[in-house]
């Protein structure tokens, strides 16, 4: 070989070496994004929405853990977390002293795949099929979910798996609706006017509040004839490897790539955008982790997000 093709593909391998290399550092450069959503009746007051998902926390993250106990500092009046909090099942403990600050404030959560079964080794190239789902076997390694149910419950967090709820914060009244996780197919979208549906008592709600983990389209629909107000999600990790300029490339769920973070439309433009009069608000969080088996991102920094809710 030449030494042009040698240089060239010389190049090649330190600029795959170089990506790699920052690739790894990224996956620990946590960001708080600042998002504010027009959504709020004429005269109200602001309202904080701190929206957490996808910590994949294991017990050697100790940076992580700090970070995520600082969010307190920012005083939100709500706290929604959208599952897929660990990753190890000696993660509980760091996990309770990673939200302790968090769980004395008002909040909401579901769960994910990954609050139920510890990530395995996968061929990284099934993200790129259109359902990246990996049947369950016998293998699979399940966390202790329970007792982090219990830890959330026990701290007033509404469970919304599957559920409807309700909760009061800032002088204000919301109504919350649900579902487990749709990527293992366990959602099942709760039925509006029972007796947990507290829009049917009459009483007056100032906010309804979609959660659920992996936004899927079905669920996302469900969530708009439910009349929410404003949907939140996780689960896509933002597409984790992105490309500079174009975004993501994966949702690793059945939504559009141009949807992988941050705040949108459904199913058209934002509702204050022209043609957006039929759309709700949906926020997919880029969340704050990755698999320990891939624990890189590349031009997609993990995130967590304080939502400034305000009048329209």
């Amino acid at each position: 070989m030449s030494a042009g093709p040698l240089r060239i593909a010389g190049g090649l391998v330190a600029a795959g070496a170089g990506a790699l290399a920052w690739s790894l550092v990224e996956a620990r450069w946590y960001a708080l994004r600042h998002v504010e959503v027009p959504i709020l009746p004429p005269g109200q007051d602001p309202l904080r929405i701190l929206h957490v998902s996808d910590l994949h926390l294991t017990p050697s993250q100790r940076d992580k853990v700090a970070w995520v106990r600082d969010l307190a500092s920012l005083d939100p009046h709500l706290v929604v977390d959208t599952g897929d909090n660990w990753a190890h099942p000696e993660a509980f403990r760091p996990l309770a002293h990673a939200l302790e600050p968090l769980l004395e404030r008002p909040g909401a959560f579901v769960m994910g795949s990954n609050d139920y079964i510890a990530p395995q080794a996968k061929n990284p190239a099934r993200y790129l099929r259109r359902d990246a789902r990996q049947a369950p076997h016998g293998r699979a390694h399940q966390l202790p979910w329970r007792e982090m149910l219990r830890l959330f419950r026990s701290a007033g967090w509404a469970d919304l798996d599957n559920r409807r709820g309700s909760l009061e914060t800032a002088g204000r009244a919301l109504s919350l609706v649900g579902t487990d996780d749709a990527h293992l197919d366990r959602d099942r979208f709760p039925a509006a006017g029972g007796d947990d549906d507290v829009r049917s008592t009459g009483r007056d709600v100032d906010l309804h509040l979609g959660v659920t983990h992996a936004p899927y389209r079905r669920v996302l629909d469900q969530m708009l004839a439910d009349d929410a107000d404003l949907v939140l999600a996780g689960h896509t990790h933002g597409g984790q490897l992105a490309v500079p300029g174009w975004g993501a490339l994966v949702t690793n769920c059945d939504l559009d790539t141009r949807r992988a973070k941050g705040l949108h439309g459904w199913p058209g433009p934002r509702p204050d955008a022209p043609g957006g009069s039929g759309s709700t608000w949906l926020h997919v969080s880029g969340g704050l982790g990755t698999s320990p088996y891939a624990p890189v991102r590349f031009a997609c920094r993990p995130e967590a997000t304080l939502l400034t809710l305000l009048p329209a």
